[in-house]
């Protein structure tokens, strides 16, 4: 059954309302309505018929229980459509709200980049130098030849995850022991190719990178520089590198529901045995490790990205110059598949940066066992848009349906 909000009413309340979305920052300022929540949720929107199209879309797939999570979409800052159906902890009788917090899986590779773009801001990290020049004890192939920027970039060629046995497929119970297991996992990736030639998605890249963050900015950890230096400034309230057992007990983080081949769905953080049977079936689930890393694993929700967006946008996270650096196109991307076909996309510093329907886009997408999410800035046309889940399932087909909605409508002036 859909759920839309966790009373019997289709709508939040006005004091819900207001401590959900109230303090999303405005392109013009002041605080948002209850009664303009009430309109997005409700499905009369500003949008125009692409957004009620996209709507319809989102509700039939959770009446069919293809679909567990919280969209929003967003149009200068204020509410177009905000919706959540599913559960979040089924065990509990939790429902999905607007304000459930999910784990970003590598959409919080964003944050990861953007952290290096501080540091090079600030003159303490150079994007040409080697990982040597910050990091000890790498193989002379990553020391001497890998650059920041091409892990940055997904040039580096190094593997995408850290081999079964060192890191990647065992359960820590402590960030101590998650940091050293995957830093000894690090040393032991090699470029599968001439770092810089090519692209080739790596989250191994990108765990490096949260490790030189710790190292360069002196900070007790990696997750304790993200949380003073962006979600603080950007006003994140509910963002965080949780830990398993904050997966566990606060009641706000849904949990991810691991498809199976007999048609069920195993609920990840309470079976850690479980594992994915989609997607090439790897056996990999998130909760495994007790906290996350450079290559991903933050949680948020999908006011506070919206919140991102704006701080990130407006130059307050790292100057308007080093912010549009960040999100600037660096090397060409292949498609997917034909449905991303129409779409120029580019490695940025950590977010992906493309072109589509004349629109310049920046955003990230993420999937863990039992979830998956995307985050999108249409850069120019005012929109954001959020997709946050904790299902398997075509991500791809919703983000369609939503470009579909921000694309068709009309810019307004």
């Amino acid at each position: 059954m859909a759920r839309h909000w966790p009373s019997s009413d289709s709508q939040p309340s006005r004091r819900f309302a207001l401590g959900l979305l109230g303090a999303l920052p405005l392109a013009t300022g002041g605080v948002l309505a209850s009664s303009e929540i009430a309109e997005a949720t409700a499905g009369t929107s500003r949008g125009g018929p692409g957004v009620g199209a996209y709507d319809r879309f989102l509700k039939r797939l959770a009446e069919q229980d293809e679909f567990s999570g919280t969209v929003l979409l967003a149009h200068r800052g204020r509410p177009v459509l905000a919706r959540a159906y599913g559960m979040a902890d089924k065990e509990r009788s939790i429902p999905n709200r607007v304000d459930t917090i999910y784990n970003l899986a590598s959409t919080a590779k964003t944050f990861t980049g953007l952290a290096v773009v501080q540091l090079a801001r600030k003159g303490r990290v150079s994007f040409h130098e080697p990982v040597g020049t910050y990091l000890d004890g790498y193989p002379d192939e990553v020391a001497k030849h890998v650059t920041v920027h091409q892990l940055l970039t997904h040039t580096s060629g190094l593997v995408n995850h850290i081999l079964p046995g060192e890191g990647d497929n065992r359960v820590t119970n402590s960030v101590e022991e998650e940091m050293r297991l995957r830093s000894e996992g690090h040393r032991k990736a090699k470029p599968m190719f001439t770092p810089g030639t090519q692209h080739s998605y790596s989250s191994v890249g990108f765990s490096i990178l949260g490790e030189l963050v710790a190292t360069v900015s002196k900070e007790k950890s990696f997750h304790k520089y993200v949380a003073d230096n962006i979600f603080a400034p950007a006003e994140m309230t509910s963002t965080a590198y949780y830990t398993r057992p904050d997966w566990l007990t606060n009641k706000r983080i849904a949990h991810p529901y691991i498809y199976q081949n007999d048609g069920s769905r195993v609920d990840g953080v309470r079976n850690l045995d479980a594992g994915a049977v989609l997607n090439g079936g790897n056996g990999s689930n998130a909760a495994r490790a007790f906290i996350g890393s450079g290559g991903g694993g933050a949680f948020s929700t999908a006011s506070d990205l919206v919140r991102f967006s704006f701080a990130l946008e407006s130059g307050k996270l790292a100057g308007r110059a080093y912010s549009e650096l960040f999100m600037g196109m660096k090397f060409p991307r292949k498609p997917r598949d034909d449905s991303d076909a129409a779409t120029a996309g580019f490695a940025a510093y950590g977010p992906v940066a493309s072109i589509s329907g004349d629109q310049r886009l920046v955003g990230h997408g993420g999937g863990i066992a039992g979830g998956n999410t995307n985050w999108t800035i249409y850069r120019d046309s005012g929109w954001i848009g959020v997709i946050l889940c904790n299902y398997d399932l075509d991500v791809g087909s919703i983000i369609a349906e939503e470009r579909k909605a921000v694309l068709e409508t009309p810019r307004s002036p």
